[in-house]
């Protein structure tokens, strides 16, 4: 399978190991606002075995009809929306709101075609569970020439 890794503008490649936790976020946003705040990342485990992958995507406080996945090939895309309840009682003033509501995604590759037709999806306590069944593959066939 292939390795999934996230990629870092903001890495400085030279300072491997030891920098990179030192310099990560620093001076890049000190004091942070209500407005720049960022979407979560849906964080997902992806695991294999020889008939199947298995993907595990945590996506809390999500209703199941607001999750979209497509699966085109070998490559899956997940999409969320966090949708903001509008209730509002008198008098009350909201001093601070920390949860996002927006949207979040995320796309990756495998190494091998999944079988759309048999795959299926489990969402449960925040956690979106896809058993996607590899395409079997046909080999090559090699042709005689008359």
């Amino acid at each position: 399978m292939a390795n999934i890794s996230r990629w870092d503008p903001f890495r400085l490649e030279p300072f491997d190991d030891p920098f990179d936790n030192f310099f990560k976020g620093f001076m890049v946003k000190p004091f942070g606002t209500d407005m720049e705040r960022q979407a979560p990342q849906i964080k997902v485990d992806v695991k294999e075995d020889d008939k199947s992958y298995t993907v595990k995507a945590d996506i809390p406080g999500v209703k199941k009809e607001d999750i979209h996945v497509t699966i085109d090939g070998n490559r899956v895309s997940l999409s969320a929306e966090v949708r903001q309840e509008k209730e509002e009682k008198k008098g009350e003033i909201v001093l601070r709101s920390e949860r996002y509501f927006g949207k979040a995604s995320r796309a990756f590759t495998l190494d091998q075609e999944v079988d759309e037709s048999n795959s299926h999806a489990k969402y449960s306590d925040g956690v979106l569970e896809l058993v996607l069944p590899k395409k079997a593959t046909v080999e090559a066939r090699r042709l005689t020439i008359d």
